[in-house]
């Protein structure tokens, strides 16, 4: 599920975020989502306070600045 990213100024980009672990309720698909939304913007991370959870998550996918001889 593609989920709304929050925009500059909006509130909770400037609440300290509460850790969590790895049992955290729906986590599998909350990552899941949080990818399927970081690639729907053409973006190359995410992080939860951008999707308006107050949680430490954040995703990054480097790949994009992969060398490409390297391959």
């Amino acid at each position: 599920m593609i989920l709304p990213i929050v925009a500059y100024g909006y509130p909770i980009l400037n609440k300290k975020c509460e850790e969590i672990s790895s049992d955290h309720q729906d986590l599998d698909q909350l990552i899941n989502n949080m990818w399927e939304t970081m690639y729907a913007s053409q973006g190359v991370g995410l992080a939860a306070p951008q999707i308006n959870e107050s949680i430490r998550l954040f995703l990054i996918d480097t790949t994009p600045f992969m060398d490409e001889d390297k391959k």
